[in-house]
């Protein structure tokens, strides 16, 4: 009897164990097709994301249609209102004309930043030798855009002075796309909530503007639809004459033609505090015929920033600082 029960044990424990190890098996197996699963699901998220993300962008512009690398690694900038905004943005670059830099750019005249020549005159050595992956200009670089296009893609992202604001919203929302930064549309509405608060406080307003650059004695009138037609065009200030012709260099004026506009607001714009010069606009409008003006009277000639009127412009900083100082002028 004792055999007998010995013997039926043996088999139990002999049942419970092969049991274990099926179990075992199941549960490797089952952990085997999970980590298959898994290492499947990750890599067809990867092909998913290789697939939204372009490798090219084709971007049409003033002088051309391009295509342009994503995230291109080596970036020369010649226009300061682009070099801004990607500043802003946080992508580097790796060249930059480096003399009158304005001094929100001023970190740009680092050694750890190419030197590729002035704004009117591009280094092409010195481009050859760096090898960007993508060159961006304005105007002042227009006439060697075909020069510059042998070397890399090139695009021109200046600012068109017919339609500022929709311009300045396409370049950004441009470069947003070429180097994958979702961030810019946050960035580009804080702008343009600034620009909104001006307009609206302008379009209430019975004062009249009229906007000057001084050069070394001589002035020129600018208008709507010129480079500064910012003020009338898109923050609201009403223009003190309707027929100033829009020229690259304004229209010459006199100092009879202040007196006889009569602006309720004077803005100028120094040229000699960039390029240097004997005579300050102060000093250039300092007579009776613009002191006797309705804006002088009322303390309402307005100094505006060179830097970012004349040098910059139609970048992320640059504007939002145009705007900021018309506010501030008409309140």
């Amino acid at each position: 009897m004792k055999k007998v029960l010995l013997f039926l044990s043996l088999i139990a424990v002999l049942f419970v164990v092969a049991a274990c190890g099926a179990d075992s098996d199941s549960d490797a197996a089952a952990n085997e097709t999970e980590g298959q699963s898994g290492e499947e699901a990750e890599s067809s998220e990867g092909a998913t994301e290789d697939e939204e993300q372009p490798a090219e962008v084709v971007v049409e512009h003033e002088l051309d249609t391009t295509t342009v690398p994503v995230n291109p690694e080596k970036v020369v900038v010649f226009d300061y209102g682009t070099l801004e905004t990607l500043d802003e943005l946080g992508v580097e670059v790796a060249g930059v004309p480096q003399g009158n830099l304005p001094p929100h750019l001023e970190k740009f005249e680092g050694e750890e930043y190419t030197s590729v020549g002035s704004l009117k005159e591009p280094d092409f050595e010195a481009l050859a030798v760096l090898d960007p992956d993508l060159i961006i200009i304005s105007g002042r670089q227009s006439e060697v855009y075909e020069d510059l296009a042998e070397l890399a893609p090139t695009i021109y992202m200046g600012v068109d002075t017919d339609n500022y604001l929709e311009s300045f919203q396409a370049n950004v929302e441009t470069l947003a796309e070429i180097f994958a930064k979702e961030e810019a549309t946050e960035k580009l509405d804080e702008v343009l909530a600034v620009v909104d608060e001006v307009k609206a406080t302008n379009e209430s307003s019975e004062g009249k503007g009229l906007i000057v650059l001084t050069n070394d004695g001589s002035v020129s009138a600018y208008g709507a639809g010129s480079r500064f037609g910012l003020i009338h065009d898109e923050l609201g200030v009403a223009q003190a004459d309707d027929n100033i012709e829009v020229a690259t260099h304004g229209q010459n004026v006199s100092f009879e033609y202040i007196a006889e506009t009569n602006p309720d607001y004077l803005f100028v714009v120094d040229r000699n505090t960039i390029v240097g010069g004997e005579e300050s606009a102060e000093k250039t409008l300092d007579n009776d015929l613009v002191q006797g003006t309705n804006a002088a009277q009322n303390d309402k000639i307005i100094y505006l920033d060179p830097n970012f009127w004349y040098v910059s412009g139609g970048g992320l900083v640059s504007v939002k600082e145009m705007a900021t100082e018309v506010k501030e002028a008409i309140q």
